[in-house]
């Protein structure tokens, strides 16, 4: 269930492998990666890349090709045109892995098999929440050498979300709550504001406040488990419910939920979970989309 965030602070120099029979198309350029681990030699133009965890989103945001995904990249909804032809792998299908012959891998830190990994291709691995969701997404995009592309984005984005504030927090007031909750694996979650789910644009970007017992709990680590008789405790003046389809989210149901003041005043905005665990770039815009048009009506 990780999401995303992290990474190294990282200065490049490019050199070209080569020897006397080379011809052009079979030179190799590569770049020096300063990674959280060190420097790593990496593909200055990698051209199949497997993502083991989180960031698939970031690396098809910066027209990468992809042969190989995690699982949970491979059912996002949002992902499936652009991951069509991505076989489905994990930390463990190594045999599988190197089938794909990739010229770069990338996951997260916790991952299994690192040194095996490293000798399939070039490993670079980040710990999630080392660094804030924004400069993970500059970290990859050095990584893949594609920084400038990278901050571009992420100048629109910040832009684009904090003007979304600004007209949100005039409508609904400056003192208005939001939370974020789902129910997964049959126990619900509030979260904190870098967990996914739309909390870094709810609360990093747009600037809306977080109900008091939500930041007690689930600022720390991200998020906070609790049972459903407590909800109403974390409940803010609008609720945004993060549904799996595939779930009963039974929840939904009960009294203790239908009573929430957000629920009976209407402020309740339920959105595909699948399509919006992560905090790449592609499901930063969706989920972007998605407050200003549930908040705003546009």
């Amino acid at each position: 269930m990780l999401l995303l965030t992290t990474s190294a602070c990282s200065g490049m120099s490019e050199k070209t492998n080569s020897s006397p029979g080379d011809t052009a198309n079979s030179t190799t350029a590569t770049i020096t990666y300063q990674s959280e681990n060190g420097p790593i030699e990496v593909p200055a133009n990698p051209q199949r890349v497997v993502v083991l965890s989180s960031f698939a989103g970031n690396v098809m945001a910066l027209h990468v090709n992809l042969v190989g995904v995690d699982s949970w990249s491979k059912m996002n909804p949002r992902f499936q045109s652009g991951l069509k032809d991505a076989e489905e792998i994990s930390d463990e299908s190594l045999e599988k892995i190197i089938e794909l012959e990739p010229d770069l891998i990338i996951g997260l830190s916790t991952a299994k098999n690192i040194d095996k990994l490293k000798e399939i291709a070039p490993t670079v691995t980040y710990t999630y929440g080392k660094v804030d969701y924004l400069t993970q997404h500059l970290e990859i995009g050095k990584l893949l050498k594609k920084e400038k592309e990278a901050q571009a984005w992420i100048d629109d984005f910040k832009r684009r979300a904090q003007k979304a504030g600004e007209d949100i927090r005039a409508k609904i007031g400056p003192d208005a709550t939001v939370s974020v909750i789902e129910e997964f694996n049959k126990q619900m979650y509030v979260y904190g504001d870098n967990w996914g789910r739309g909390t870094e644009v709810l609360y990093q970007e747009m600037k809306l406040n977080m109900p008091e017992k939500v930041r007690e709990t689930a600022q720390k680590n991200g998020y906070y488990a609790l049972s459903i008789e407590v909800l109403p405790e974390f409940a803010g003046d609008y609720l945004i419910v993060s549904k799996n389809p595939d779930t009963e989210n039974s929840f939904l149901e009960t009294n203790t939920y239908k009573n929430i003041p957000a629920v009976r005043n209407g402020r309740v905005y339920e959105a595909n979970a699948k399509e919006f665990y992560f905090n790449d770039p592609l499901t930063l815009d969706y989920q972007l989309d998605f407050f200003v048009k549930h908040f705003l009506g546009g």
